[in-house]
């Protein structure tokens, strides 16, 4: 399986490529499809790769019971839960409307499929890839239809344990090559103590031929700037164009300012995460001309005498001269030249001195 594949089109994931930054509309668009556009374009500007929505069949997602059964929140649109949900749900022409809206603006558009039927909706739909909502780790049926559809997907695991996700991975890998899975914690706002990055390190040892990710519903954007560092290559947080407005996510959700300046963060965090490979950097050199050290004579030593590790220190010295890390390698040789107390040792003062490249 790879550890990197096409998300969306012309756009990679994991391995060295930059990290993937789904900006989670979700319903925080109140129900009002202008308001979604402006977040459409509010994703687009700040530089998330892709807004995200999520598509609900409501009669397939909810038994009538659920449906029926009074909603008296502060953030209820409806007297019933079936009356606030439709007041939230955007239509099949509402949807391709979006879509299309989305591709003159220049971002990905998706949506998380919260039942089969949406799964139907947006296969037909053409997004370039299922999200998986965390309620449906645990849905196998769900999960082995949507990987046979050949799609990539991204699958959030709130509230699972390892041994479900062990399952989920072994059910998407017999039909669906290209996935992966985002640590997440279903709980809004999410309080730091319950974020569990390590979780991230545990899946990479698990599942290590797929690419991890994180789907955080925290506030502020440091622990999600954290799990890039830690490897996350897809990350998911909910946007909102005012935190005040009624809805359960917009609290945990983050304001334009709050995405632009989590996605400026994630990508001078992949510039830092470097190569891996420990080396002097051209960008050291000033600093190394200035302050790095030489091995000196710690006295006087006469022409043809054998170095002992007494004769020896090491200073910041002028001229440059053998680099400390050699200093072992000089004990025993002879110096060709009278040297002066204090004085450089330089490579060409020692007989057999063979320099490490």
């Amino acid at each position: 399986m790879p550890t990197k594949f096409e998300l969306c089109p012309g756009r990679m994931i994991g391995e060295n490529y930059p990290c993937f930054v789904i900006a989670e509309i979700g319903q925080n668009h109140q129900g009002d499809i202008e308001i979604a556009k402006k977040m459409i374009r509010m994703a687009k500007d700040c530089g998330a790769d892709c807004a995200k929505f999520q598509k609900s069949e409501l009669e397939y997602k909810f038994n009538k019971k659920a449906l029926e059964r009074p909603y008296n929140s502060k953030h209820s649109w409806g007297k019933t839960y079936g009356d606030h949900k439709r007041h939230l749900e955007f239509s099949h022409d509402q949807y391709r409307e979006l879509q299309k809206y989305a591709k003159e603006v220049g971002i990905f558009f998706t949506a998380s499929g919260m039942d089969e039927m949406a799964v139907e909706f947006l296969h037909k739909l053409d997004v370039p890839f299922f999200k998986v909502a965390s309620a449906d780790g645990n849905n196998f049926p769900y999960l082995e239809n949507a990987a046979k559809k050949g799609r990539p997907m991204v699958i959030s695991s709130g509230m699972q344990s390892m041994e479900t996700m062990r399952r989920v991975y072994q059910t998407v890998k017999q039909h669906n090559q290209n996935f992966c899975i985002l640590q997440c914690t279903s709980a809004y706002p999410l309080e730091p103590e319950h974020v569990n990055l390590r979780v991230i390190t545990e899946y990479l040892k698990e599942f290590p031929d797929i690419p991890i990710g994180y789907s955080g519903h925290e506030t502020g954007i440091s622990i999600t700037v954290a799990a890039v560092a830690m490897g996350a290559k897809v990350v998911e947080r909910h946007v909102t164009l005012d935190k005040s407005w009624k809805g359960n996510d917009h609290e945990a959700s983050l304001e334009p300012a709050e995405l632009a300046e989590l996605v400026r963060s994630i990508r001078i965090v992949e510039k830092a995460l470097g190569t891996g490979v420990k080396q002097m950097l051209p960008c050291e050199m000033t600093c190394h001309s200035k302050l790095g050290k030489s091995i000196v004579a710690k006295m006087a030593i006469p022409k043809g005498a054998a170095l002992t590790i007494d004769m020896l220190a090491v200073k910041v010295a002028e001229p440059k001269g053998v680099i400390p890390e050699d200093i072992f390698q000089l004990v025993g040789k002879k110096v060709l030249v009278d040297v002066e107390e204090d004085d450089s040792i330089t490579e060409d003062m020692v007989a057999g001195y063979n320099k490490k490249a």
